[in-house]
């Protein structure tokens, strides 16, 4: 026993022991990455906001991680997605003014590098997308699978019946190359599937996992006990509407009801997908980052709370989101980072999360946001192009007028100290002509950007459009 003590103590042995526990704690180093994306929730439609919506999964979330409270988006969905994944500003290849319709034969060009690619690059071999695509479905060539991810489960187009997963009379329901029949709520099949994922990969991390809820985007359609929670009654009448193609199941006595329901239905998944990290034992080393692709949709009962403006604008309605990122191991949770960030910095951050550094084979817009997070830095300098002619930094945010919005609907250009005037009340413009100056010069670079080919307008394609039984796409 002795002469066998005294070979573990050898210096070959310990340092081959040193070497392996290494070569382990390597294995583990980089975070496992989640990305969990609301459709069209409001500033205002979180408890954590102040909102009456039920979210206590979120709340306790932001109270145990870090919430950004200026964290950006584009003011509408595909756009949003198409800069989360490439880390550019989508007008850089046609993604402005609309989404992918599910008439459009339009994609997010090919030769953009996606988010799983370069974590596939970096050894994550798991990197799943579930819910909502919406860039691009009219070849194989266009879809998840063929974007680099290795899992999909969820639907092409944005909009589904929630209940029937359909979308122009075709059932738009997939897991992988397969159409699904699976029944059930999307969005619970939608934090099933996350759950089943967290617990398989997480034997095999590091593993990407994008989880795009369609909730609460229209059509507006809840369950019936998360109805009962708003004070549904069955005897009174249901909320009218244009979307009468989706029938009446799962709507409520109002919009707000209905929307409030979807959103704590969202909530209790969201909060089944945290547990499902922590119960796998990797809460510490797995870095969560929720957001809203856009702000609250005008007339669909959400609420942007004190913000001005909604949905389709870049008044901070329309593109400041609510977020919360948490990754113990990563750095402290339990504040607020008041730092300029949005969508397009989540690729480089996440990245670098996992890896020494990030090699892009273009330009990106986005910047590495960790020095911030970490404590590192107090705040990096950057501006931050919100589309037709509006932009925010750590100071102002400007906002052009005759931008090209029709539904910013000004005739001077306006000027806002942004972080002491949140509700964009005060035009400052008058009293800050060098900073208006500057902010002028500056999105004068972005406005300028003139693609190849842009997304058709919505309706472009529309008439006679029939959609692919089974939305089965074919080569």
């Amino acid at each position: 026993m002795t002469r066998y003590i005294d070979f573990l103590k050898s210096p070959l042995v310990l340092l081959l022991l040193v070497g392996s526990m290494a070569i382990a704690q390597q294995k583990h180093e980089k975070p496992n990455i989640v990305i969990i994306l609301a459709d069209d929730l409001g500033w205002g439609d979180v408890g954590f906001h102040g909102s009456e919506i039920k979210t206590p999964n979120l709340d306790e979330f932001a109270r145990e991680g870090v919430v950004l409270s200026h964290f950006y988006t584009a003011p509408i969905c595909s756009p949003t997605r198409a800069g989360l994944l490439t880390g550019r500003y989508p007008n850089r290849f046609g993604l402005r003014e609309t989404v992918v319709p599910p008439w459009s034969s339009f994609v997010v060009d090919l030769d953009e590098k996606l988010l799983p690619e370069y974590l596939a690059d970096n050894g994550y071999e798991n990197r799943a997308i579930l819910g909502k695509w919406h860039l691009g479905h009219a070849q194989k060539s266009f879809l998840p699978l063929s974007r680099g991810f290795t899992h999909f489960y969820g639907h092409y187009n944005g909009a589904i019946d929630y209940f029937t997963h359909l979308r122009e009379g075709e059932l738009d329901w997939h897991d992988d190359w397969e159409t699904s029949h699976d029944k059930g709520y999307s969005t619970d099949l939608i934090s099933d599937e996350a759950v089943n994922c967290i617990e398989k990969y997480a034997k095999d991390s590091p593993f990407f996992l994008y989880v795009a809820f369609n909730a609460p985007h229209g059509p507006l359609q809840a369950k019936k006990e998360d109805l009962l929670e708003y004070g549904f009654d069955e005897g009174k009448p249901l909320f009218s509407d244009a979307t009468e193609g989706y029938g009446g199941q799962g709507k409520g006595n109002t919009r707000r009801q209905t929307y409030s329901a979807m959103v704590s239905n969202m909530d209790r998944g969201i909060g089944r997908i945290l547990l499902a990290i922590k119960e796998a034992g990797i809460e510490d080393n797995t870095l969560v980052l929720f957001f809203s692709d856009n702000g609250a949709a005008p007339g669909e009962g959400s609420s942007s709370g004190a913000l001005r403006g909604t949905k389709f604008t870049e008044w901070e309605g329309g593109v400041r989101s609510p977020a919360i990122i948490r990754w113990p191991q990563g750095f402290k949770g339990k504040r607020t980072v008041d730092q300029v960030m949005g969508y397009i910095d989540v690729l480089p951050t996440v990245v670098n999360a996992g890896s020494a550094g990030l090699e892009a084979p273009k330009k990106l817009d986005g910047i590495n946001m960790l020095p911030v997070l970490q404590g590192k830095e107090d705040k990096i300098a950057r501006d931050m192009y919100l589309g037709y002619g509006s932009m925010v930094n750590n100071t102002w945010k400007l906002v052009k007028a005759h931008s090209g919005n029709p539904r910013i609907k000004i005739d001077k250009d306006i000027l806002f100290e942004i972080m002491k005037d949140p509700s964009e009340k005060e035009n400052v413009r008058s009293d800050n002509k060098k900073a208006y100056r500057e902010m002028m010069e500056r999105i004068s670079i972005y406005d300028s950007i003139k693609p190849e080919k842009s997304v058709p307008s919505y309706d472009s394609g529309r008439k006679g459009f029939k959609a692919p039984k089974d939305w089965v796409i074919e080569d």
